[in-house]
């Protein structure tokens, strides 16, 4: 329960879909919308489409939400729009090590920009994928994870939406241990293949976390989107018919994507709003 905050609540989601159709902003919308009835919050957001428009908001929001998106998180390097992203991303901290401001801004990085954050801090190496990784895929916790707020109520393992064709691996433990970085799961391992597990989940400091999945995925929305005729016929070519059903029978079971859509990004909104200074009156 949210019990100090008597003031509006703002959130800042920073698009990186670069105008792409895709689930991830919905849900992004409907979880915050779901987040504040529940809590019965005056929360507020405004979205900042950061690669056609190169927008990103100011230090005046709570809390900030980066998004998945399409294409590689390396071909971007020196870009117009990368710039203006990761000049945010300094200020932000900057902002957070100012010992005079109290009141810490809280960060979620979401798959793209996950990738885009492990690649800035060089805390591993991005890497282009042999196969693209697409489907729902259990996650493994490691020690770190034991404490961790954000994963309160999921089981190990727990289970995600996966779509990507870069990946985060061969973790720099000299850089991560020097900026108090920590890696939190890892994907499932695959015995048959001689590759490393993938990085999935980081808490980059304090105030700053991401994910290389999908934590905003939604059971139904992500079933009915399969289920178009170009989407199946999609997967279909690309992976299979086996994969397809896979997919929608995951879907529809209560103990994998539908409980880590409740449990994920809500549970980084309740910490970070419970953060909140309450403002005297």
């Amino acid at each position: 329960m949210i019990t100090n905050v008597n003031k509006p609540v703002r959130v800042a989601i920073l698009d990186l879909y670069e105008g792409v159709a895709n689930q991830g902003m919905r849900c992004i919308r409907e979880i915050l919308n779901q987040f504040a009835e529940l809590n019965q919050l005056d929360l507020h957001w405004d979205e900042f489409e950061v690669r056609l428009e190169k927008k990103v908001p100011g230090l005046d929001y709570d809390i900030y939400i980066s998004s998945g998106g399409p294409g590689s998180p390396l071909d971007s390097i020196d870009s117009e729009w990368e710039k203006v992203y990761f000049d945010w991303l300094n200020r932000v901290e900057k902002y957070n090590a100012n010992e005079a401001n109290v009141q810490k801004k809280q960060v979620f990085f979401i798959c793209h920009s996950f990738q885009l954050v492990c690649r800035h801090y060089a805390i591993a190496d991005v890497t282009k994928r042999k196969s693209t990784a697409f489907g729902v895929f259990p996650m493994h916790y490691l020690s770190d994870a034991e404490n961790e707020p954000i994963f309160e109520g999921l089981k190990d393992p727990f289970y995600a939406v996966d779509s990507r064709d870069f990946q985060v691996v061969q973790p720099h433990q000299h850089t991560m241990k020097k900026m108090g970085a920590s890696i939190l799961a890892i994907e499932k391992a695959r015995p048959h293949v001689p590759y490393e597990r993938a990085v999935m989940a980081v808490r980059f400091n304090e105030h700053m976390i991401g994910t290389q999945f999908h934590p905003e995925a939604d059971a139904i929305g992500m079933s009915l989107y399969l289920q178009t005729e170009e989407k199946k016929k999609t997967v279909i070519e690309n992976h299979g018919i086996e994969k397809w059903q896979s997919m929608i029978d995951h879907l529809n079971d209560p103990d994998k994507i539908m409980s880590t859509y409740a449990h994920i990004l809500p549970n980084f909104l309740h910490n970070s709003v419970n953060k909140l200074q309450p403002v005297e009156v």
